[in-house]
């Protein structure tokens, strides 16, 4: 009992010294009523927006931080009564080498010429939106939380943007509907604002307000003011119903329609029903080699449990999604109350069978999770989560607190405590202590995690951790070098150790992994990684990993990389050869390629494969295109194929669909689905 007295005390020590760590920046910025909405084409109106006060004076954030940006770069913020309107204007003094690459919505935007707008929508300096986009006008966007630490770009909203080149480089027009935001309304509104340039040649990140230590720290936004987007008096709901056919070797045709009903109760509040949620269409996951013998996390792609999960993301997983099959029906609710965020979902599925959606003869579990966050003592949080799965009578789940404390603007501390409840081994617990400190070139932090026996059995029903019984302690330590040479750009390295010990005291594993990347000015990567492990099974084990590899990337869309392995795992010897080609053919079209091979030796449950990846997206526009996904995995002799065709009319809801599947199945499992045709349509009233 005496540790864990002493850890109460460090926590609640550590709430009393948590401070304001990132002092209000000075930079501000005035917005104003215009006149007419401006036409988004990526090409200014001077009659829209000359009167619009503008601003400049971006700095980088990396490399040379706190310098001047190399190119200007200015922001003008406009708004009427339905919509926030931004145009930033990029200088370049080179327009032939902007790198433009990504047509697919919220792809990785690093690599390009890139502008991103940031906003802090409650002024909590906690939660905020981002939306960005490039010169070819692809649309990226995400929610922010735990004052930047955390980035859900599962997150869809209706808004538009387009962007032009110029003589002097290129610009970007947004319209950002309110009813596409949740915010503090009336007279004289203050938003908290940033804005991020990418300006890929030199690697440079440029900032409006900052440099803060990271990228997204929503305390260090500026301000913007003058708005008055007032009680939104347009359309308050959303209603997207679907009908979609399936057409599949070997059985009957059959047809299924659904409903998403979205409303929002006020500016800051909505809920969200769905009715026989369709997922046909998502992409198979893809085929992982999996070296430990725990579970993989396996990431959500079903757009029902994608939008909003920021809130839920924690480092002891209480609520994972995946966890739940086929739903016949799900609603969730979104608020924010004063100082305080709260969030409500809950679903019905099948334990069993995950695959019917049907609720009768009690077969039907139901999942709930409620979570509740505060802001407090300026951008630091705390926050509650329940999650419970009911079925045939008995409740599994857990209840847990959490925080995120800044001390300064370098200095922090994130903790958990998790208690489990069930009919059997109810009451096992799980927490952990983090202190922590980075800052944008380094990163270093400790953490004692206490795991009780027995305590998957009820948290696995509805969350996600891979083990229990340990009493662990881990660091790392990470650090980016800016080297302003010739023929180097900079240089990256991370470097782990883990140790956890049997509730009884029994050494079951330690690890330590280095990872380090150098960066060339000729746009080549070098990767360098190490594994050392010893692990306690049924006898000891000591396995080692050492690959390396390089990697091309010509910041203009097209990529090679390799990587090389070998070591040994569980008493046989590994090699492992890796492979990813990236290739732009045309502004619209590019192809995508990976392979893993794995060879073990001895390999008595015949694991040693071949995984190839194939993916190809073109492109007609970013709201017309085909999109194909092509994998094999020789271990279990699994093929499988998805192609789909979507026009968006009505993005990103409305839209139909036309899509072929054969051999899609769970992860690292066969399958036996046959030639199968789908047609979607789905509207947004």
């Amino acid at each position: 009992m005496r540790i864990y007295r002493l850890m109460l005390g460090l926590l609640f020590g550590a709430i009393i010294l948590a401070g304001d760590g990132y002092p209000a920046l000075d930079r501000t910025l005035s917005t104003r009523r215009l006149a007419a909405a401006p036409v988004i084409d990526g090409v200014p109106e001077p009659e829209i927006w000359a009167d619009v006060p503008v601003s400049g004076g971006f700095v980088q954030h990396e490399p040379d931080r706190g310098q001047p940006a190399t190119a200007e770069t200015f922001v003008r913020v406009g708004f009427d009564e339905t919509h926030l309107y931004v145009l930033v204007e990029c200088r370049d003094p080179s327009p032939g080498r902007i790198a433009a690459a990504v047509t697919q919505r919220d792809g990785d935007l690093e690599d390009e010429d890139a502008v991103v707008i940031m906003l802090d929508t409650f002024l909590d300096r906690n939660t905020g939106y981002l939306f960005g986009t490039n010169v070819l006008g692809t649309q990226y966007d995400s929610r922010l939380a735990d004052n930047g630490r955390t980035e859900d770009h599962r997150w869809d909203g209706v808004w538009q943007c387009a962007a032009a080149r110029t003589s002097t480089g290129w610009s970007a027009e947004f319209a950002i509907p309110f009813r596409t935001l949740r915010f503090t309304g009336g007279a004289d509104t203050v938003w908290g604002l940033n804005v991020i340039r990418g300006y890929p040649r030199r690697l440079e990140t440029a900032v409006w307000s900052g440099p803060a230590e990271e990228i997204f720290r929503v305390a260090a936004f500026g301000h913007l003011t003058g708005l008055e987007p007032g009680l939104d008096r347009g359309q308050r709901y959303d209603i997207i119903p679907y009908g979609l056919v399936r057409l599949q070797q070997g059985k009957k045709t059959t047809a299924d329609a659904g409903v998403d009903l979205r409303y929002r109760l006020r500016n800051d509040v909505s809920v969200e029903f769905t009715v026989n949620p369709d997922f046909a269409t998502v992409e198979a996951d893809q085929e992982q080699i999996n070296l430990t013998r725990f579970e993989l996390f396996i990431p959500e792609k079903r757009p029902f449990f994608q939008e909003g999960t920021e809130l839920y993301q924690q480092r002891v997983t209480q609520f994972y999604s995946r966890r739940i099959g086929e739903i016949p029906w799900g609603a969730k609710f979104n608020g924010k109350f004063g100082g305080w965020e709260m969030a409500f979902l809950t679903a019905a599925s099948d334990p069993q069978a995950g695959t019917d959606g049907l609720d009768d003869e009690g077969r039907n579990a139901y999942y709930s999770v409620f979570r509740l966050k505060k802001v407090i003592i300026g951008s630091s949080n705390v926050g509650l989560l329940l999650a419970n799965r009911y079925w045939e009578g008995d409740n599994r789940g857990s209840i847990g607190a959490d925080m995120t404390l800044f001390f300064t603007d370098t200095l922090g501390m994130t903790a958990q405590f998790v208690r489990a409840h069930g009919p059997e081994n109810d009451g096992k617990t799980t927490w952990f202590v983090r202190p922590a400190y980075d800052s944008s070139t380094t990163h270093f932090h400790v953490r004692y995690s206490h795991w009780d026996k027995d305590l998957k059995e009820n948290m696995n029903v509805i969350g996600f951790i891979r083990d229990d019984d340990r009493r662990e302690a881990d660091t790392n330590f990470s650090r980016t070098f800016w080297l302003a040479h010739p023929f180097f750009d900079s240089g990256t390295t991370s470097n782990n150790f883990n140790i956890y010990w049997s509730q009884q005291g029994t050494l079951r594993s330690w690890e330590f992994e280095s990872s380090n990347e150098l960066k060339l000015a000729s746009n080549w990567n070098i990767d360098l990684s190490v594994t050392e492990e010893f692990k306690r099974y049924e006898k000891d084990f000591r396995n080692r990993l050492i690959s390396f590899g390089p990697e091309y990337d010509n910041r203009r869309g097209t990529s090679v990389g390799v990587e090389c392995g070998f070591g040994r795992n569980y008493d046989s010897d590994l090699r492992l050869l890796g492979a990813d080609v990236e290739i732009k053919l045309t502004d619209k079209w590019k192809v995508e390629y990976g392979l893993t091979r794995l060879w073990l030796s001895p390999d008595p449950d015949r694991e040693s494969t071949w995984i190839h990846v194939l993916r190809s997206q073109y492109y007609f526009h970013r709201d017309l295109y085909v999109k194909l996904f092509f994998q094999t995995n020789s271990v279990i002799s699994k093929e499988n194929v998805q192609t789909v065709f979507v026009w968006r009319f009505l993005p990103p809801f409305g839209a139909f669909q036309l899509a072929y599947q054969y051999g899609t199945s769970a992860l690292g499992t066969e399958s036996a689905q046959g030639h199968t045709l789908f047609s979607k349509l789905s509207w947004l009233f």
